[in-house]
């Protein structure tokens, strides 16, 4: 059964030179709802940390997701068009943002946040890492929304054509990265919250993410198209499956270090 993608406008809204589009809104939802369910989450937790902290914390994450991801996408995709012209890498407005990227930014405020306000820092990327999934799931819709992050052609009963692309069934990837990483990863993660709470040691949620996403995101770029400007590195693996291996390592070594410790 194939699907054709809908035909619908990156851009939302213009106002004059401003244009509103649906990888701005993806951002912004996700932001937003994620503050939010973190709110909810550390009242469960009788307020381990102050709940205006989260208030402060929310401009601290946008810098660190906005600054880390949009260096990452030009260190890690762009690298070559960095060296010929080194401010491409503030031309934000021509997009391109990396989730590695990103990830290295929130992580950096989190720890400069929690040092400046005498928070624990794995209390605060645990209640990241369960929200995270939400921005993943808007981020990767809006992906295919700009027919972005295409996958490769396949004859599976269930595929999808992008007509501005060609007339070839593909793998509708962001979709499976969006069910994965996104919706998949949250219900989990928030389920083994709740479930453990009274126990769980900080720490283990932020491993969890780091090895889950990774492993979703390593698995499903097998069926994805690979970078034009980069391709596939050793003929095997995208940029972003090589990313991914050190992630998932770190996450690994977080859970056993968190496990075998005896308290908090």
């Amino acid at each position: 059964m194939n699907f054709i993608q809908p035909s619908i406008d990156p851009v939302i809204i213009s106002f004059g030179f401003v244009d509103i589009r649906w990888y701005s809104l993806a951002y912004i939802l996700g932001l937003i709802i994620g503050l939010v369910i973190m709110k909810r989450l550390n009242k469960f937790s009788n307020n381990f940390i102050d709940p205006k902290h989260l208030d402060n914390f929310f401009v601290w994450a946008v810098i660190g997701i906005i600054i880390g991801g949009r260096i990452g996408y030009v260190l890690f995709y762009q690298f070559n068009l960095f060296i010929t012209n080194p401010l491409y890498i503030i031309e934000i407005w021509n997009g391109g943002m990396s989730f590695h990227g990103g990830l290295i930014g929130i992580i950096v405020s989190i720890y400069l946040f929690s040092k400046i306000n005498r928070i624990n820092f794995f209390y605060l990327s645990d209640l990241v890492s369960i929200v995270a999934p939400i921005g993943i799931f808007f981020g990767r819709i809006a992906n295919f929304i700009n027919t972005e992050l295409i996958g490769k052609p396949t004859d599976f009963y269930i595929s999808v054509i992008y007509p501005s692309i060609d007339d070839i069934p593909r793998h509708p990837s962001q979709l499976y990265e969006a069910m994965f990483e996104g919706l998949i990863l949250f219900i989990f993660l928030i389920i083994f919250f709740y479930k453990t709470k009274d126990f769980l040691k900080h720490g283990i949620i932020s491993g969890l993410f780091l090895c889950c996403y990774s492993f979703f995101r390593f698995i499903i770029e097998f069926i994805r198209e690979p970078d034009i400007q980069i391709g596939l590195l050793f003929n095997f693996i995208s940029m972003g499956q090589l990313l991914c291996v050190p992630v998932f390592i770190i996450g690994f070594i977080i859970i056993q270090y968190h496990a075998s410790r005896k308290n908090n």
